[in-house]
C-alpha cells in the first residue's frame, strides 16, 4: 500500500475535517502513515504540510506538529498542530486523556456482552510490533482500559462503538483479540483473512476536546471509509 503517487495528487484526495489557525484535522485513509518511517513512503504530515504550503501559498518551510498517531492500516481522526506554541498545548490535553476518543470497529464473533468495561495489561513485544492481552499483570505490562457496545448487528459482523480509557500500543487491536473478537482484516491480532487492500476495520470516528486557545468544546466525527461493509453501518 506505498504511496508511489506524487506528493501533489495525494493533496487532491487530502479530506480536511477542520482547520483554524492553530489545528488541522484531517480523515486518514488506511494504508497512510502518519509519520515517516523506514519504508520511505511519503507520511501524511508531508501531505498536509504540501497541503498547507499550496493553500497558503507558503514560501520556505512549513510548521506541522504531530499530535497522536493511528497505526497505519486503521483510518480516521488525526490532529496536527499548525504551530509550535499550541503543540504542547494540544499533547498536554491528548496525554492528560482530555480529548475524548471515540472508534468504530467491525468484529466477526459475536462479543461476550452488549457492552463492557475491558481491563487488561498489555505487553508489548517490539519485534513483532505487537501486543499482548493478559488478565492478570505481567512483568512489563502495562494497565489497558476501554468501553465498548454494540452498535449493530450486520449480516455476517458486528459494529461496536469503543471509547479508550488509556492510550496504548495497538490497544484496541489486542484487547478486542483477547476477548475472541479480533477485527476484520486484523491478521496480526487472529482474524482469518486479510482484507484486500491491507486495511483493518478501525476508524477513528470521533473526537471531543476543548480547543486550546479558542477555549471552545469541539467535536469533530469522521465519514467512513467506501466499502461494502462500512456502508452498511450507517
Amino acid at each position: 500500500m506505498a504511496h508511489s503517487k506524487p506528493i501533489h495528487s495525494n493533496v487532491k484526495n487530502l479530506q480536511v475535517l477542520h482547520e483554524d489557525n492553530h489545528i488541522i484535522v484531517v480523515n486518514k485513509r488506511p494504508g497512510d502513515i502518519v509519520q515517516g518511517d523506514k519504508t520511505g513512503d511519503t507520511p501524511l504530515s508531508e501531505i498536509v504540510k504540501q497541503y498547507l504550503k499550496i493553500k497558503y501559498n507558503k514560501p520556505g518551510n512549513v510548521y506541522l506538529g504531530v499530535v497522536h498517531r493511528l497505526d497505519r492500516p486503521t483510518s480516521g481522526l488525526v490532529v496536527f498542530a499548525k504551530t509550535s506554541k499550541v503543540l504542547p498545548r494540544l499533547n498536554k490535553l491528548f496525554a492528560e486523556k482530555e480529548a475524548k476518543k471515540t472508534y468504530w470497529a467491525i468484529v466477526k464473533k459475536t462479543p461476550p456482552k452488549t457492552e463492557d468495561t475491558l481491563i487488561h495489561w498489555l505487553k508489548r513485544n517490539p519485534k513483532q510490533n505487537k501486543s499482548y492481552a493478559h488478565v492478570k499483570e505481567v512483568n512489563d505490562s502495562k494497565k489497558a482500559i476501554l468501553d465498548y457496545r454494540v452498535l449493530k448487528k450486520l449480516d455476517s459482523y458486528y459494529l461496536l462503538e469503543v471509547n479508550l480509557k488509556t492510550g496504548r500500543h495497538h490497544q484496541i487491536r489486542s484487547q478486542l483479540s483477547g476477548i475472541g473478537c479480533p477485527i476484520k482484516g486484523d491478521l496480526k491480532y487472529g482474524f482469518d483473512r486479510s482484507n484486500k487492500d491491507g486495511s483493518i476495520h478501525l476508524h477513528a470516528r470521533k473526537l471531543s476536546f476543548v480547543h486550546p486557545v479558542k477555549k471552545e468544546p469541539i467535536t469533530i466525527t469522521a465519514p467512513l471509509p467506501k466499502d461494502p461493509v462500512w456502508n452498511a453501518c450507517v
